[in-house]
């Protein structure tokens, strides 16, 4: 019996790859490490479903692999993937969504306390031997108890942090396409408000929205004006929905006082200017990664690549129009 054939772009765990290769012919590529799309392509000529985490899958890529019947990716974003080729295609494109919702939130909140309580200056002052004194003033933050949560998207992570702040008495705003059920705004103490009102009152505003040519620098130099000057702002989403250059002149003239970061508008590369400035704390994009989380996410993937192949409609589809 001839197998379907299956690529890895990264290792996985071992209970995913032994998933696919009870049914499918399974290759991985050994290195954690990025592929460029050359490589990416001679490796999907033959297969039938590719397993893609950290890689681009661009319409190019998908034109020289014939026989690719399905992508799925690791993860709940898939700007990574061009969904429009696969479409065209009819190849279904599936994400990873709800068992990476709460350790992005973790890692969001994180953040957003590491941030104003100065977290990094502290550890890094008490790792230099500077700590030989009590001193009054000593790096003194800002508060997050009692503090307005400005939440634009309230989509699964979004809610997710709204209900964290719950714990901290913070009063939650949020903003997105459509307001939330009376039930759902209840259960988060959430009110619904317009971009504008979010942005001016918001004492953090972290965002939770998929990028897309809407939200791409969906907070530049307007939306930056609007934000206290006493501000933080948290991204766990994608690094495009900042302009980073408008971030970093709004941090440099002291017109926001900081910043939590995961994602970035050129991964890997990050901003000189945000390396040097200790109000804003950097993350190499690390929201789902427990060992928990990433082990679920990879055998979500690996159940919905199979789903795929074998005929059934995938249970997380991006592009379910490929159905209609």
């Amino acid at each position: 019996m001839n197998l379907l054939k299956v690529y890895i772009t990264r290792p996985l765990p071992s209970a995913a790859v032994e998933r696919l290769a009870a049914r499918c012919e399974v290759r991985m590529r050994p290195e954690d490490a990025p592929l460029d799309a050359a490589q990416l392509a001679e490796s999907c000529r033959e297969i039938e479903g590719l397993l893609a985490t950290g890689v681009r899958v661009s319409e190019d890529v998908i034109a020289q692999a014939p026989r690719l019947r399905v992508v799925a990716n690791v993860g709940v974003g898939y700007d990574n993937i061009d969904v429009a080729a696969c479409t065209r295609r009819r190849i279904p494109v599936t994400n990873t969504p709800d068992v990476l919702t709460e350790t992005t939130a973790d890692l969001a909140f994180a953040l957003l306390m590491a941030a104003p309580r100065r977290l990094v200056e502290c550890d890094r002052y008490v790792r230099e031997g500077q700590w030989q004194h009590p001193k009054w003033e000593l790096l003194w933050g800002a508060d997050i108890h009692g503090k307005t949560l400005g939440v634009y998207g309230l989509g699964r992570i979004g809610k997710a942090v709204a209900r964290r702040a719950r714990g901290f008495s913070m009063r939650v705003l949020y903003h997105d396409i459509v307001s939330a059920a009376p039930a759902l705004e209840q259960e988060l103490g959430a009110q619904f408000v317009d971009r504008e009102t979010l942005l001016r009152e918001a004492d953090f505003l972290t965002l939770h929205v998929p990028l897309t040519p809407e939200t791409h620098h969906l907070i530049g130099v307007r939306e930056l004006a609007m934000l206290k000057p006493t501000a933080f702002l948290i991204n766990a989403a994608r690094g495009s929905c900042v302009d980073e250059a408008a971030l970093v002149e709004a941090l440099e003239s002291k017109r926001l006082a900081g910043a939590g970061l995961d994602v970035f508008e050129h991964e890997p590369h990050v901003h000189p200017a945000l390396l040097s400035m200790p109000n804003v704390v950097l993350a190499p994009h690390v929201g789902s990664a427990t060992a928990q989380t990433r082990l679920a996410m990879a055998i979500l993937a690996a159940e919905n690549l199979l789903a795929a192949l074998e005929g059934r409609r995938p249970p997380n589809l991006v592009n379910p129009e490929i159905y209609a």
